[in-house]
């Protein structure tokens, strides 16, 4: 398993990594949170332990829910565990809100963090999973209406592209599973 660490504070990220290293495959640790949307590209995450508060002079958790709101808008996005110093029932309600899957303070208790880290890899790929499943549901509940709106001739198109990108384009083989000849198979191509 992954997992991301972004934190400006390089006592933090240090302590973090030495904690996790028996724990997780891989650690990446950053205090730049704009490298988030380059380290997250791969989808590779499992985890980003984000901090709150990225400018001493704002600490307020404004940055960190700027930024939790970028990590959960990426495709497959990771669990996200937010961290701060300065926690506030309130922040830790609007992380909660816009996608966080827990909260830990500054500072933790290391059995404690390990345990709501694995909780909540485990609940965002459930939840990835249920919302794959979902979104497959409707995808085929939309094809199948596309496809009873279609013409018999559209059908009859759809099926012979179907069976060619079957045959991985092989046109030969396509024509044989479709029980024409290619000359006829070309030429039904050519009409569509």
């Amino acid at each position: 398993m992954k997992v991301l660490i972004i934190d400006d504070n390089p006592a933090v990220r240090s302590t973090l990594n030495l904690i996790l290293a028996d724990e997780f495959d891989d650690i990446t640790a950053s205090g730049d949170p704009r490298i988030i949307p380059a380290l997250l590209r791969n989808g590779d995450i499992d985890c980003v332990i984000l901090d709150m508060n990225f400018n001493p002079n704002r600490l307020d958790g404004s940055e960190g829910l700027f930024w939790l709101e970028r990590i959960k808008e990426s495709p497959n996005a990771p669990a996200v565990v937010v961290i701060t110093a300065f926690g506030e029932i309130g922040l830790a309600v609007e992380a909660m809100k816009l996608g966080a899957e827990d909260f830990v303070t500054k500072p933790w208790d290391n059995d404690e963090l390990i345990e709501k880290l694995h909780k909540a890899i485990e609940r965002n790929k459930k939840a990835r999973i249920e919302n794959a499943a979902v979104n497959n549901a409707v995808a085929l509940q939309q094809r199948e209406h596309d496809r009873q709106q279609m013409t018999l001739d559209e059908v009859k198109m759809q099926h012979i592209k179907d069976v060619i990108a079957q045959c991985d384009g092989n046109l030969s083989m396509a024509a044989e599973r479709l029980n024409i000849n290619r000359q006829t198979l070309y030429n039904l191509l050519k009409k569509s």
